[in-house]
């Protein structure tokens, strides 16, 4: 039998009326609250980190392929087809999964009402809809045709509000150009990212009727999107394809394009780890007071223990398993109450926000197991290990005097 763990059990189930039992509680309750809300505060920034990536990669991709030019344009320059990385990417690039055409061109959107600015993206048959179909609320997603081109468009809501266009509506839109051009366009269906990047400008149709308007050949494009297998390690990507790539080519990264979200983002990762440290802190300081308060209330059991012939270490290991255990019983419940504050959240959006500050209508929730093991484990570490100061106060005590303390 485990000696100091059987008498810090008989300690713990004794008079459930003295103080020591509701010190037990206090100690409870503050690794509680504190877990509870480091687990929240990472799966919350976890859902803002995956919900705002996924929405400007399903846009544009991990890394943008385009001409090198000095000087920068609305609309893009023309990219050959027949490109050695166009051509190559699956054999040259084991870290790519998918590229994309596209092409951008500057245009007014023309009602009897209104009239706004856009950028029409014109994307072709190798576009990834899956990646973006999350996005549309209303209608569907332009159809190609296999000759000629599509005159479909999918717009944002906020266009459509401001244009007051609904699905299958008809529109005009004014290429910007010498001479200006124009097309009927038809809206297939409506979008909404609440990026102000995108909702305020981007509508998407066929890059057929790009070419056409800009007199391109069929062989060119306007760049391409490329999407990596692994976006941890997009910055290597990067270079290894820069250093690669036809030297006529530019590779950019979607993170420097938008790089005010995603150091909106960085500043929110930043916040939550500063609260980490504050919160375990918190934590430790308070283990460390109510062990040594629970110390101190068993002067006279200690002295006895010593004068029996108990050593020090076994009378430490008392103590240590005695708050080791409300640690664990704390962290129990944390973790209980952190998973279903997730499970509510995902499953009834309890927890609304406004979209136009934080991109997204509810607080998004994202458990990963590593993370809320990674924090377990880290708050048992630091935790356990501040209960060590306090137990050093049992090597001062004396048997006689402790035996007659009161």
């Amino acid at each position: 039998m485990n000696l100091p763990y059987f008498i810090s059990q008989r300690i713990s189930k004794e008079n459930k009326r003295s103080f020591s039992v509701a010190i037990s509680r206090i100690a409870i309750i503050s690794i509680v609250i504190g877990l509870t809300s480091i687990l929240v505060a990472f799966m919350i920034m976890e859902g803002f980190r995956k919900e705002i990536r996924d929405k400007i990669y399903s846009f544009n991709g991990h890394l943008l392929v385009t001409k090198y030019v000095l000087l920068s344009s609305i609309d893009d320059q023309p990219v050959n087809l027949n490109s050695e990385f166009y051509q190559n990417w699956r054999r040259d690039f084991p870290y790519v999964d998918h590229v994309q055409q596209f092409a951008n061109k500057a245009g007014l959107l023309k009602t009897d009402e209104e009239v706004q600015g856009v950028i029409m993206k014109g994307v072709g048959k190798d576009y990834n809809i899956d990646n973006f179909t999350p996005n549309i609320i209303e209608g569907k997603f332009p159809e190609f045709k296999e000759k000629g081109y599509s005159l479909d468009v999918l717009i944002s809501k906020k266009l459509s509000n401001q244009l007051l266009l609904k699905t299958g509506d008809d529109v005009l839109i004014y290429f910007v150009q010498n001479p200006p051009r124009y097309r009927k366009l038809k809206v297939s269906g409506i979008y909404e990212t609440w990026l102000e990047e995108f909702d305020d400008r981007i509508i998407i149709g066929d890059i057929d009727l790009i070419r056409r308007i800009n007199q391109w050949p069929d062989s060119v494009t306007g760049g391409f999107e490329v999407f990596a297998n692994e976006i941890e390690s997009l910055d290597a990507h990067r270079e290894d394809m820069f250093e690669r790539i036809d030297h006529d080519l530019y590779v950019d990264l979607i993170s420097d394009k938008y790089i005010q979200i995603f150091d909106w983002l960085s500043l929110i990762d930043r916040n939550v780890y500063i609260f980490l440290v504050i919160v375990l802190v918190v934590a430790s300081l308070n283990m460390m007071s109510i062990l040594l308060i629970l110390i101190m209330e068993r002067v006279q059991m200690i002295g006895m223990l010593k004068a029996m012939g108990a050593g020090k270490p076994l009378i430490r290991k008392i103590f240590f398993f005695n708050g080791f255990r409300l640690i664990v019983k704390g962290m129990i419940i944390a973790n209980i109450l952190a998973l279903g504050f997730a499970f509510i959240q995902n499953q009834y959006h309890i927890m609304p926000l406004d979209p136009k500050n934080y991109y997204m209508e509810y607080v998004p929730i994202v458990v990963n197991p590593m993370v809320i093991l990674g924090l377990n484990v880290i708050t048992l570490l630091i935790v356990g290990l501040a209960l060590g100061i306090p137990i050093t106060v049992i090597s001062g005590i004396k048997p006689i005097k402790s035996i007659r303390f009161n």
